[in-house]
C-alpha cells in the first residue's frame, strides 16, 4: 500500500490518498477547502491514473471534513465512518461559523465501520481499530502487511490528540492508545492527522504522554 500525504487548511490537517498496484484508491479525511487545495489533490489522483472508490473519515471534526462534499460529488462516493461520528458531523455548520471557516455541508455517513471490520480497496485490506477519546467514535486503520497505521488525531509525534472537545476523554484516549496502538510492533509507521509521521517504537520510548503505558 502506498500513502500520499497532503497538508490542507488553516489547521494543517493531513489528508491521505491510499492506493495500490490496482490503481484503486481510498481518500481519507479530505481537508481541502479552497480551489488550490482541491486542484492539488485531484491533479495527483489524475496524474497517477488512480480511481477513487472509497471516501473515509477517521473522525468528523471540522478540519477533517471540509472536502467531504467536493470529493463525494466529484467521484460519486458515499461517506464511510463510524456511526458514532454522525453526531459530530451534525454540528459542523455551527462549528464552521464559530471559526469563520467556509464549509460546504458534508453528506451524512451512510456506510459504517466498527472495530474488527475490514476496509478494502483494490488488493488492500485495512483493519479497523476503534480508537475513541479525541472524538466520540474515532477509528484508525492498520495495514498489517506493510506495517502502516493511519491514526487520525489519536497519536502524534511526541504528543496525543486533544480531549477538551465535546465527546473527548483523556482516560478513554490513553486506553485507546494502550490497547490498540501499543500492542503493535515498534517498526509500525504512524501517519497522524497532523504533523509528520512517526513510529510506534519512537512514541513508546519518548512520548511524554505515554510514560508507563
Amino acid at each position: 500500500m502506498h500513502v500520499a500525504t497532503f497538508t490542507f487548511n488553516d489547521f494543517q490537517e493531513n489528508t491521505f490518498v491510499l492506493y495500490d498496484d490496482t490503481k484503486n484508491c481510498c481518500i481519507v479525511d479530505p481537508g481541502c477547502n479552497n480551489e488550490s487545495e482541491r486542484t492539488l489533490l485531484i491533479d495527483f489522483i489524475e496524474s497517477n491514473n488512480l480511481t477513487p472508490i472509497k471516501l473515509v473519515n477517521t473522525h468528523c471534526h471540522i478540519d477533517h471534513v471540509l472536502g467531504n462534499k467536493f470529493i463525494s460529488e466529484k467521484y460519486n462516493l458515499p461517506l464511510i465512518s463510524h456511526r458514532g461520528e454522525q453526531i459530530v458531523l451534525d454540528n459542523m455548520d455551527a462549528v464552521s461559523r464559530t471559526y469563520g471557516i467556509p464549509y460546504e455541508m458534508s453528506p451524512d455517513i451512510t456506510e459504517f465501520l466498527e472495530e474488527g471490520d475490514v476496509l478494502e480497496f483494490g488488493n488492500t485490506k485495512l483493519e479497523v481499530l476503534f480508537t475513541p477519546g479525541h472524538s466520540p467514535a474515532s477509528i484508525s486503520f492498520f495495514h498489517r502487511e506493510s506495517k502502516q497505521l493511519l491514526a487520525g488525531d489519536v497519536l502524534f509525534k511526541g504528543s496525543i490528540g486533544r480531549t477538551d472537545l465535546p465527546g473527548g476523554s483523556m482516560e478513554t484516549l490513553i486506553d485507546s492508545i494502550k490497547t490498540r496502538f501499543m500492542t503493535l510492533d515498534d517498526d509500525v509507521i504512524v501517519y497522524p492527522g497532523h504533523m509528520g509521521s512517526t513510529t510506534i517504537g519512537a512514541e513508546r520510548k519518548s512520548n511524554p504522554f505515554l510514560t508507563g503505558v
